[in-house]
């Protein structure tokens, strides 16, 4: 029995570029998918602050969230009598420190008895309630009495370019160099202090000047 010759295989006609194309699109599309979305999730963990990073809250800057121009403000006692009055030019309030500037300050100080003093300056830095306040550049510090006009002669006067002006307990000191005159006495001394409530003045560190007695001593 003779054996029967197999057919020729036909060959299939090459197939296009983009069938083939679209085959290998096909099979490596949910690899793709899959890199793409892992690249996507870790550029967003890289990319999102964490909850409370520092890095997401700035530091507040050193500028005066209000101001007030040609201000006057005034301490009134628990009897309402009047104690302290701090008025000046401008006021600018900083609430990254809680601080004051005040430009041509003023400061008033009444003590039971009428005694004003009155401390002036070019410029004042204090903290935010302006109980302590620091004078500096061509200070000037005069003490007068009872019922005396801002004008007539000072009992006591203090020129320098720093004074410290504690508001709650009127105590009026410097650290730096002062010139004291009184009547007719002057002296030079390297810091003072000054309690308005009692009218008592000490002085220490060198001092220099000239002291003359009062009349009929």
């Amino acid at each position: 029995m003779t054996a029967l010759p197999l057919p020729t295989p036909r060959r299939r006609p090459p197939q296009p570029w983009t069938w083939r194309a679209q085959g290998l699109l096909s099979n490596y599309l949910p690899l793709l998918l899959m890199t793409l979305l892992a690249s996507g999730t870790w550029w967003l963990v890289k990319n999102t602050p964490l909850l409370g990073d520092a890095s997401e809250f700035a530091p507040p800057r050193h500028v005066p969230d209000y101001r007030m121009a040609n201000f006057e403000i005034q301490r009134i006692t628990a009897d309402g009598r009047l104690n302290v009055q701090i008025a000046g030019a401008e006021l600018r309030h900083y609430p990254d420190t809680d601080t004051v500037e005040i430009d041509q300050v003023r400061v008033r100080a009444v003590a039971p008895d009428g005694t004003l003093a009155i401390a002036e300056a070019r410029r004042a830095i204090g903290n935010g309630d302006g109980s302590d306040l620091q004078l500096t550049g061509d200070v000037r510090l005069r003490r007068l009495a009872p019922g005396a006009g801002e004008n007539t002669p000072a009992l006591m006067e203090v020129r320098g370019e720093f004074l410290e002006a504690l508001s709650s307990t009127q105590v009026l000191r410097s650290h730096l160099p002062v010139t004291i005159r009184q009547g007719s006495s002057t002296l030079n001394t390297q810091n003072f202090e000054y309690h308005h409530l009692t009218g008592q003045l000490t002085f220490s560190g060198r001092t220099t000047g000239v002291i003359t007695p009062r009349p009929g001593r």
